[in-house]
């Protein structure tokens, strides 16, 4: 049997922490292309489908490559693409600072409840480090940077999800194994993602994702649950809880090691 004791807690972020995609960074997207002067614009149906790839700069290059058949891209369309994300990132970090894009249910009194019982925290996201930092700012306080130990986020690595890559990093960088982390995902991507590095995942499914193939997960569930608020389990057993505490992490963590 695997050492089964839990010692930290990984988090993805877009999606996971907060319900942000089709109404945060979709939004991003279409005022950075109207800044830019071009017709394009992201409905939720084409938004849904480019939510397949990982990554804003890789979701803007697909975009032109694969939907704009007629587009004469710049020579330097490396160029052009990072100058798109750049005003993307600062429409979408304007939102944050809003308050248009709050924390999902009971996502931060989990990562109190978990600080508190002395499991270490960590984010290992495709998002870049700036819009991780501004959520946590603004959702659980400034003071609360430094509760994760590990910010594993953007470009650190070269290939993003599905591949294992950046989970494999965040577990190197807290210096545990797999077998005593738990991961929070929100997408079957990033499940594949986080089962390649060997690791325990709970998904918290949103209106994008709710559809998606979770085999392998640990437990499916609609959200993290509030005591006003429970979760609705959709795939695997939840012994009876209804909200995402502490002491189900470590049942279902121990139950996935055995």
């Amino acid at each position: 049997m695997k050492n089964t004791e839990l010692k930290a807690l990984i988090f993805d972020v877009d999606g996971t922490l907060t319900d942000n995609e089709v109404h945060g960074h979709r939004v991003a997207f279409n005022l950075a292309f109207r800044d830019a002067g071009l017709d394009w614009f992201w409905d939720v149906e084409i938004y849904e489908r480019l939510l397949e790839v990982f990554g804003g700069k890789e979701r803007i290059r697909y975009y032109i490559e694969d939907f704009l058949t007629h587009f004469n891209a710049p020579g330097d369309l490396d160029g052009f693409i990072l100058d798109l994300h750049k005003s993307k990132t600062a429409h979408y970090l304007a939102l944050l600072k809003s308050g248009a894009l709050p924390l999902r249910p009971g996502v931060a009194r989990l990562i109190r409840e978990a600080r508190a019982a002395g499991l270490r925290l960590a984010i290992a996201s495709t998002t870049t480090f700036e819009n991780a930092e501004l959520l946590i700012k603004m959702s659980l306080g400034e003071e609360c940077l430094d509760w994760f130990d590990v910010m594993a986020c953007g470009d650190v690595v070269a290939n993003k999800k599905p591949a294992p890559d950046i989970y494999l990093y965040a577990l190197e960088q807290l210096g545990l194994p797999a077998a005593e982390c738990l991961v929070f995902e929100d997408t079957e991507a990033g499940l594949v993602s986080a089962r390649a590095a060997g690791l325990t995942t709970l998904i918290t499914v949103n209106e994008s994702t709710r559809e998606q193939d979770f085999s392998g997960a640990a437990i499916v569930l609609d959200q993290l649950g509030e005591p006003e608020q429970g979760f609705e389990v959709l795939q695997g057993d939840a012994g009876g809880a209804t909200l995402v505490d502490v002491e189900l992490l470590r049942r279902i963590h121990l139950e996935s090691a055995t």
